[in-house]
Order: structure tokens, then C-alpha cells, then sequence
């Protein structure tokens, strides 16, 4: 999985934006200000994309999976972490757990930020 695909991919979301925490050494990606995806590295500097996910399904990826692990440095039920060199992760997933992680954040937003997102499909 390549850094560029996945910042393209995420860039191509409505509404998203993306900053660079320089203390993280870390790309983020935001949804009305909050945070949906993270490009970084893990404690030994392995690149790790972490992305939300429902408790449930986070559960079944980290089991089916050996490049998903519980969210390197976040709440570990609700944040997944996979690994951008993992061999057994299909990009195709990668890509549906990001519009996945996407969907889920959008979901937390007031209806007023929904619908401001929301016009910017319009334009």
C-alpha cells in the first residue's frame, strides 16, 4: 500500500482535509474537523494507516488479518490500525475501510456540518 494511493484516495473524499502533525510525524485526515485516517509510524517506525471502525467489525478484520492490529495509540475498540507493508491486506479492503472509517465520523457530525459537506457535492 502506497502513501501517495491512500493520500490521493482520502483527498478524493467530500469534505476532507489534511494536515501534517509534525510531534506525530503523521498525515491526517479530517471530516468537519475531526479525524477519520492517520499515516504514520508505529513505536519501532513501521508505516501504519489507522483508520475508525465499528467495535464488531475492527474484531473480525484484527482476526481474519495479521496486517490489522488494534489502533497503534488510540482507543483500541473503535480504531484499527493496518500495516502499509502487510502482504495480506488488498488495497480494495483498505479503500472500503477508509470510506468505512469516513462514513462512521460524517455520521458523529451536526446535521448543520453534515449538510455544509454535503454542498460542497453539489459544487
Amino acid at each position: 500500500m502506497e502513501k501517495e494511493k491512500i493520500h490521493a484516495f482520502c483527498s478524493k473524499l467530500h469534505g476532507t482535509t489534511h494536515d501534517y502533525k509534525i510531534e506525530w510525524e503523521a498525515d491526517r485526515y479530517h471530516i468537519g474537523g475531526k479525524m477519520y485516517a492517520m499515516m504514520g509510524g508505529d513505536a519501532t517506525g513501521k508505516p501504519v494507516l489507522t483508520l475508525k471502525c465499528e467495535p464488531n467489525r475492527a474484531e473480525e478484520l484484527r482476526e481474519a488479518y495479521e496486517g490489522i492490529i488494534p489502533g497503534y495509540y488510540m482507543n483500541k475498540t473503535h480504531w484499527n490500525s493496518i500495516y502499509m507493508d502487510a502482504d495480506d491486506v488488498p488495497l480494495d479492503l483498505v479503500e472500503n475501510l477508509i470510506k468505512h472509517s469516513y462514513k462512521l465520523v460524517f455520521g458523529k457530525l451536526t446535521k448543520k456540518a453534515q449538510q455544509e459537506i454535503e454542498l460542497l457535492k453539489e459544487i
